[in-house]
């Protein structure tokens, strides 16, 4: 129900067109607002502090939308935030992206370098040694990634800017967090990718007849959708849980799959495309572009394999499945 809602919105004022606008340094406001308004950035939020209270499994959903429809705000980070602060009303108004690193300069400052959306959103929450920082962008010193139409950048703050947030939560949560919300933006917009490509090739004609039908690319079609649901299966699979939040090692297998599987559907469907794939004005770019810069957002498919070796390595049982009937589990 709520997925289908938030899906009317996104027709409605996030069209390409409009995710075009906002990369070229427009307003994002009318979608902002749009959201905002229907009260749905308080989705995760418990019904006491006035939120719908939903359950992981259905917010799988409208987190696969927001990539699907390439949404150029943090909007899954936004609605997350109110997993991770149990006085939802301490957060500030707006857009709040994570960082996924905090680094501190000899000089004094607070470094959190690629921070997704940063061009989009009004604070920045991180994690420092004691908890969780909210940071206003406002007061940032912005660099951009030098990335065409990214909305991503380098941000760096004086030491005294932000404020500390009382919560159980760490680091390594927040990292994890921010992983599987981009596992399932990876998972819809990699199912936009091959539809597109699917779409494309079942229209173009080539030595009178259309590509669909040959089998080199029918080869190539099937290996995407074997990746499509193998990213698409191990994101839902972490948002399948009780807690509230969902586990590191679940976390970790659903953000390694959809990385791994991002540049491999992001290549193949910009070969079967050829050159329409390429140009600017064609719709494909604003996934693609997406699936590489989701795809090393709070760890690539190398950092979470290794954090997930050490899971096993750690472990007491002696054989893998064992280890992973264990934290399955």
């Amino acid at each position: 129900m709520y997925a289908q809602a938030i899906e009317q919105i996104l027709k409605d004022h996030c069209s390409p067109t409009a995710v075009r606008e906002v990369e070229s340094g427009g307003s994002p406001q009318a979608l902002r607002d749009a959201i905002a308004d229907a009260g749905f950035l308080e989705l995760l939020a418990s019904e006491e502090n006035g939120g719908a209270e939903v359950s992981l499994q259905e917010f799988f959903q409208v987190a696969e939308l927001c990539g699907s429809y390439a949404v150029p705000l943090p909007l899954t980070q936004t609605m997350a935030t109110r997993l991770l602060v149990a006085q939802t009303g301490r957060l500030p108004k707006g857009m709040i992206t994570f960082a996924p690193a905090l680094t501190q300069t000899q000089d004094g400052m607070i470094v959190c370098p690629l921070v997704p959306c940063a061009l989009t959103a009004s604070h920045v929450m991180t994690a420092k040694d004691d908890g969780l920082w909210i940071l206003p962008v406002a007061q940032a010193q912005s660099e951009p990634t030098g990335v065409a139409s990214s909305l991503c950048a380098n941000l760096k703050w004086e030491m005294s800017a932000g404020e500390h947030l009382s919560t159980d939560v760490g680091a390594r949560d927040l990292q994890a967090l921010g992983a599987v919300l981009h596992a399932a933006m990876l998972s819809g917009a990699i199912k936009r990718v091959f539809d597109m490509t699917l779409l494309y090739c079942n229209d173009r004609s080539q030595f009178g007849k259309t590509l669909g039908k040959f089998q080199a690319v029918q080869h190539q079609l099937s290996l995407m959708a074997e990746h499509v649901a193998a990213a698409s299966f191990a994101a839902q699979a972490a948002f399948h849980c009780d807690r509230r939040l969902p586990s590191l090692v679940a976390s970790a297998v659903a953000k390694s799959r959809a990385s791994e599987a991002a540049q491999l559907v992001a290549s193949i469907g910009h070969a079967l495309h050829g050159a329409m794939g390429v140009t600017a004005e064609y719709d494909l770019q604003l996934y693609t572009r997406r699936l590489h810069e989701w795809r090393m957002a709070h760890g690539s498919e190398a950092y979470w394999n290794k954090s997930l070796g050490e899971s096993l390595l750690a472990s007491r049982e002696s054989l893998m499945t064992d280890h992973v009937r264990t934290i399955a589990a």
